[in-house]
């Protein structure tokens, strides 16, 4: 009996020992699950910013308000894990945000505007938590309608291109402004250019009533200090694009220089993003409005969509040289059809294709077959 229970024990400590041995295998045999990585949509604002976690499931993980600071975004994301799906929409000053979230390393993705607005148009209840859980669910379901994230150094070069704009705009409003002051004196312009050598002259002698010659002195003294801002931001942008190939290509286009070969490098950026110039032309809003249902077809004027300042240059650079031969025929081909105003949109939009062409490949090879 003795040997028998002192065998029984032996079994019964014989399971025992071997669970210590799987135990220990164990780990081994278990599958790797793979890491799912989170959604994150951020309703981004001016000085406050809501940011919501969400699992590819759909389960809304939490919620997070933060006062608008590189670190408070940065220490917000980080529970999302390693490389989380983050969206951020286009708005007003979203640069610092995308560059704090790519550095934490973040897959970003920005939502368009105009995209949005069509999916928001008619909610009947609108906040800003609801709009951060909008845009993670529109990304994690693959619906959401994405912007191009232009790198720092393109973001940089569109500042100086902009602010030029926009300089040369508020000089223009001093000029009308001059012209006003000499209307109400009852005086007529004796230049076509009254700002230039010969009309500065002429402003000297103007005989003007003291408060208007007060005006014009200043008028006059803020354009000679807009046309110095004007010139430095000029050298400033012609210094970094002097080595680029695509800004140098793009000027062998008749009525293209240096000021709309800037316009078109800094806000067309890598053109590589449009499978061709059609893309590009629509980008820019050049292309007519198409509306389509059954076996009814319209097709409008032009969308006017993308960027304003690319059309503007594109429309200007054809308004007075054409183009070249090839497109100043086109231009009074198609003027004895449909119009002038028709056929320098027309031309324009074949203009932009050039400029695709040179950007992409750094040379215009129909321009250079011609030549």
């Amino acid at each position: 009996m003795a040997a028998k229970k002192e065998g029984a024990s032996s079994r019964r400590e014989g399971p025992s020992v071997g669970k210590l041995g799987p135990s220990k295998a164990t780990p081994s045999r278990r599958k790797k699950v793979p890491v799912e990585r989170e959604y994150v949509g951020i309703d981004l604002h001016r000085r406050r910013s809501v940011i919501v976690r969400m699992s590819p499931d759909g389960e809304q993980l939490s919620t997070v308000k933060i006062d608008n600071d590189p670190i408070a975004l940065a220490e917000a994301i980080a529970p999302a894990g390693p490389a989380p799906h983050v969206v951020v929409e286009a708005t007003y000053g979203w640069y610092w945000a995308a560059d704090v979230l790519e550095t934490c390393g973040a897959q970003l993705h920005l939502a368009h505007p105009l995209g949005m607005k069509g999916i928001t148009s008619n909610r009947r209840v609108k906040n800003d938590v609801r709009d951060a859980v909008l845009l993670a669910d529109l990304l994690r379901l693959g619906s959401l309608p994405e912007a191009w994230i232009a790198p720092p150094a393109t973001r940089e070069l569109r500042e100086l291109v902009r602010y030029r704009t926009k300089l040369v705009n508020m000089r223009s409003s001093l000029k009308c402004q001059a012209h006003a002051v000499m209307a109400k004196e009852g005086i007529l312009p004796t230049h076509s250019d009254m700002f230039g050598p010969a009309g500065q002259a002429a402003l000297d002698e103007m005989p003007l009533g003291r408060a208007y010659t007060i005006r014009m002195e200043s008028l006059r003294d803020l354009m000679e200090s807009y046309d110095a801002q004007v010139s430095m931001l000029e050298k400033e942008i012609h210094g970094q694009l002097k080595d680029h190939a695509g800004y140098r290509a793009i000027q062998a286009i008749d009525g293209v220089g240096p000021v709309f070969g800037a316009i078109f490098v800094a806000e067309i950026g890598d053109v590589s993003r449009f499978s061709g110039p059609e893309k590009l032309c629509s980008w820019a809003g050049l292309t007519p409005k198409h509306r389509e249902s059954d076996t009814t077809i319209h097709r409008g004027s032009i969308t006017k969509q993308g960027s304003k300042l690319v059309r503007w240059a594109a429309i200007e650079a054809v308004a007075k040289r054409r183009g070249g031969p090839k497109l100043r025929a086109d231009f009074h081909r198609i003027a004895e059809r449909r119009g002038k105003p028709k056929a320098r949109v027309a031309v324009a939009r074949r203009l932009l294709s050039l400029v695709y062409y040179g950007l992409r490949d750094g040379e215009i090879r129909c321009l250079a077959e011609t030549s």
